[in-house]
C-alpha cells in the first residue's frame, strides 16, 4: 500500500496541488493535469466548430465559444499577470493576436493559436513536475522510524528525525538502514546498489560504517548513529541532485530572450504604425484601407503561429516515433541536446553490462577435485535458502543444466558469513572464505563464493557479463567521433577489464554519487555530455548532464526520475538510432524555422502597406503553418 504524504515531504517536493494531503482521492484524479485536459477539450471543440462551419454557423461559433473559454481564458490570466509584471513576452503576443484576429472576423485563426500556445505550456509544466518526483522518491527510500535501543538496552520504535549523533538503533534482516551510522555490533552481508551501482552484497563487521539506504540482507546489526537525518548518505544525494536541476543548461534559454524582444518589437510598430499612418499619409483609421485595418493584419502576418509550431510540430512528430521504439523522452528538447553531445559517459553494471551476477566458473582451489556439477548441486541446494545475488546466479546456473535440488537437513544460517548443513551424505558450508577454512585461500579478481566439501574447497565466481551487442554500438558510436567514458562505482580491476572487453578506453572506478557528479562536471566543461546509468548513484550525474539516460526496466525509479529520457525495454543498442533521430530532428527542425520566418518577412511589409489584403495574408499564414506541420511529419517514418 502506498504511505500517505507527510507534510514535510509534500511542500519540499514541489508537487502539483492534486496531490495535495488535503484533496480528496476523486478530487485528485479531476485535478491531475488539468490543464492538458482543458487543452484537449478545446482542441476537440475546435474540429466541431470547423466541420459545423460548412453546415451551421450558429453552431459552428457556439463551439468556438468554447475554445476561447477553454484555452483563451488561461492564457488571458496569465497574460494579465505578465503585463501586470510589466513583463512583454511572446505569450502576451500570441494572447493578444489571438484575440484580436475576432475583431477582423478571423476567429478560427486565433482559437487554433489559442489551442497550440495552451497544449504546449501544459505538455512543459507536465514535464516539470515528473523531474521533480525524483525528489520525492528518494525520500520514500529511507524509512521514517526505527528501532531506538536506550541506555537499558530497551527497544522500541522511535522517529529518525529525532535520533542524535551516537545514538544506538536496531536494524533486522531485511530492513533498509534509515542513518549513517558504525556498526557497533553484530555482522551480516548488506547491498549497497544505491551508492555504488554494483549488487555484490558486502560484508559489514564491528567498526564498519554503514550508509543510509543499505538493505541489511541477512543478519541483525546494531549500529551508533553517525549522522543524523539532514545530513545522512540519502540527503546528501537530495542536495546533489537539486543543485544539479538548478545548474542544468537552459536549452530554451535563447528561444525566451528572442520572444520577449520579438513580441515587445510588434506590439510597439503596431501602435506605431496605427497612428503613424494617418499622420504621415492621411490614411483613415476606419475602413478596409484604414490604419486599424492594416495595422491588425500586420499583426497576424507577424503572429508567429507557424514559427511557434514549427518546434513542438517537429518534436511531438520525433517523440512519438521514438515512443515506438521504446525510447520515452521528458520533453521535445533534449533531442536538440542529444545532437550536441560529444561525449557519452556510461555506468557500467546495469547499463553497459546486464546488471545480474552469473555463475561463470566453478574450480576447485584446494583438497581432492570435486566434480563441478556435484558441487553445484550442493551448493544450490544450501543457497535456496538465501536471498542475496550469488545465491541466485548460483540456482539459475542449475536450473540451466536441469540439476535438481535436494533437500538439506542440519542447516545453519551464520549472519554475515553463510550457510551450512548436510546435503545427502555430503556435509557442507557455503559463503565467505574466512567461514570455510582458517587459511588464506587465492586472491580473485572476481566476484566469489566458497563451498567446503568434506576436504574439498571450491570456487564459485561471479562476473556481469556485457549486454549482448553492446561492443557494436560503441564501435558505431566511435565512427560519430564520440568520446565515450565509463563511470563505475565498481572496483578499478573490474571496471577495466568489462571496459576492455567492449571497447572502452576510458575508464574512471571506485565513484560515488559525489565522485561521478564532479567527474561529470569536469567532463562537460569540454563539450556537451550524455550520461547513461541505472541507478540511484547515477542520479545526480544524470541530472547534471547535458542529457540524461536510464534504463526504464532496470534502473531505479531515482534515476529513472532524474533522468530526461528513459529506454523503457532497456535495450540500449537503439542509442544509435537515437542520436541520427536527433539529427534528422534538427535538421526538419530548421527548416520549418527558415519557413516560417520566410513568410513573416515576406508578408508582414505587403500588409502594412496595404499591397495584401487580410484573406491572402490568412492563405499564408494558415498555409505556411500547414507546410511546418507536414514537414514535421516527416519524423513519424522509422
Amino acid at each position: 500500500m502506498t504511505q500517505p504524504y507527510s507534510f514535510d515531504e509534500f511542500f519540499s517536493s514541489n508537487q502539483e496541488e492534486s496531490v495535495s494531503p488535503f484533496l480528496t482521492p476523486d478530487s485528485r484524479k479531476w485535478g491531475k493535469n488539468l490543464p492538458l485536459k482543458s487543452t484537449i477539450v478545446a482542441g476537440i471543440l475546435l474540429l466541431l466548430a470547423f466541420g459545423l462551419s460548412f453546415i451551421d454557423l450558429s453552431l459552428a461559433f457556439l463551439c468556438l465559444s468554447g475554445v476561447y473559454f477553454f484555452a483563451g481564458t488561461p492564457a488571458l490570466i496569465n497574460a494579465i499577470h505578465d503585463l501586470r509584471n510589466f513583463e512583454i513576452n511572446i505569450d502576451v503576443l500570441m494572447t493578444l493576436a489571438a484575440l484580436l484576429s475576432v475583431a477582423i472576423n478571423s476567429q478560427f485563426e486565433g482559437a487554433l493559436l489559442l489551442v497550440l500556445f495552451e497544449f504546449s505550456g501544459a505538455m512543459e509544466s507536465t514535464v516539470t513536475r515528473k523531474t521533480r518526483s525524483s525528489i520525492l522518491s528518494l525520500r520514500r527510500l529511507s524509512p521514517r522510524t526505527t528501532f531506538f535501543i536506550d541506555k537499558e538496552g530497551a527497544v522500541y520504535e522511535r522517529s529518525v528525525k529525532e535520533l542524535k549523533v551516537g545514538d544506538l538503533i536496531l536494524i533486522k534482516i531485511g530492513e533498509i538502514v534509515p542513518l549513517d551510522g558504525e556498526v557497533a555490533e553484530g555482522r551480516s552481508y548488506v547491498n549497497l546498489v544505491h551508492l555504488t551501482g554494483e549488487s555484490e552484497p558486502v560484508l559489514k563487521v564491528v567498526g564498519d560504517e554503514v550508509a543510509a539506504g543499505a538493505h541489511n540482507l541477512d543478519g541483525t546489526l546494531t549500529l551508533r548513529v553517525k549522522r543524523v537525518s539532514a545530513d545522512s548518505t540519502l540527503s546528501r544525494i537530495i542536495k546533489l541532485i537539486t543543485e544539479a536541476q538548478e545548474t542544468k543548461p537552459k536549452i530554451e534559454q535563447f528561444l525566451k530572450y528572442f520572444g520577449k524582444r520579438y513580441a515587445i518589437l510588434v506590439i510597439l510598430l503596431v501602435i506605431f504604425f496605427a497612428f503613424f499612418l494617418p499622420i504621415a499619409y492621411g490614411i483613415p483609421y476606419s475602413g478596409r484601407e484604414g490604419s486599424i485595418y492594416r495595422v491588425l493584419t500586420f499583426l497576424i502576418a507577424a503572429s508567429p503561429c507557424a514559427l511557434i509550431i514549427a518546434t513542438p510540430t517537429a518534436y511531438l512528430s520525433a517523440l512519438s516515433c521514438c515512443a515506438r521504439r521504446g525510447i520515452l523522452l521528458k520533453g521535445g528538447t533534449f533531442l536538440e541536446a542529444a545532437a550536441q553531445c560529444k561525449i557519452i559517459a556510461f555506468d557500467k553494471t546495469g547499463t553497459l553490462t546486464s546488471g545480474v551476477l552469473k555463475c561463470t566458473e566453478i574450480k576447485t582451489v584446494r583438497g581432492p577435485p570435486l566434480e563441478k556439477n556435484l558441487a553445484l548441486l550442493i551448493a544450490a541446494s544450501l543457497e535456496k535458502h538465501a536471498v542475496h545475488p550469488m545465491a541466485k546466479a548460483i540456482l539459475d546456473l542449475a536450473t540451466t543444466l536441469h540439476i535438481q535440488t535436494l533437500p538439506v537437513q542440519e542447516l545453519h544460517s551464520i549472519p554475515g558469513y553463510g550457510l551450512e548443513g548436510k546435503v545427502g551424505s555430503f556435509l557442507a558450508k557455503i559463503g565467505h572464505a574466512e567461514f570455510v577454512t582458517d587459511t588464506p585461500l587465492p586472491e580473485s579478481d572476481t566476484a566469489t563464493t566458497y563451498l567446503l566439501v568434506q576436504e574439498s574447497i571450491v570456487a564459485f565466481h561471479f562476473e556481469d557479463p556485457p549486454r549482448p551487442g553492446i561492443a557494436l554500438l560503441l564501435e558505431e558510436l566511435k565512427k560519430e567521433k564520440l568520446r565515450l567514458v565509463m563511470l563505475s562505482g565498481d572496483h578499478a580491476s573490474h571496471a577495466h577489464k568489462v571496459a576492455k572487453q567492449i571497447g572502452i578506453e576510458e575508464v574512471f572506478a571506485d565513484l560515488r554519487p559525489e565522485n561521478k557528479l564532479s567527474q561529470v562536471e569536469a567532463l562537460i566543461r569540454y563539450a556537451p555530455l550524455m550520461m547513461v546509468g541505472d541507478g540511484i548513484n547515477d542520479a545526480p550525474a544524470l541530472t547534471r548532464a547535458t542529457v540524461g539516460i536510464s534504463m526504464g526496466k532496470m534502473g531505479s525509479s531515482t534515476a529513472v526520475n532524474a533522468s530526461d529520457i528513459i529506454f523503457i525495454n532497456d535495450n540500449l543498442s537503439l542509442l544509435g538510432w537515437f542520436l541520427k533521430k536527433c539529427f534528422q530532428t534538427q535538421k526538419i527542425l530548421k527548416e520549418n524555422i527558415s519557413l516560417a520566418l520566410s513568410i513573416i518577412l515576406l508578408a508582414t511589409t505587403p500588409a502594412l502597406l496595404g499591397f495584401l489584403p487580410l484573406w491572402v495574408i490568412v492563405i499564408l499564414h494558415e498555409g505556411g503553418t500547414v507546410l511546418v506541420g507536414l514537414n514535421s511529419l516527416r519524423l513519424l517514418k522509422k
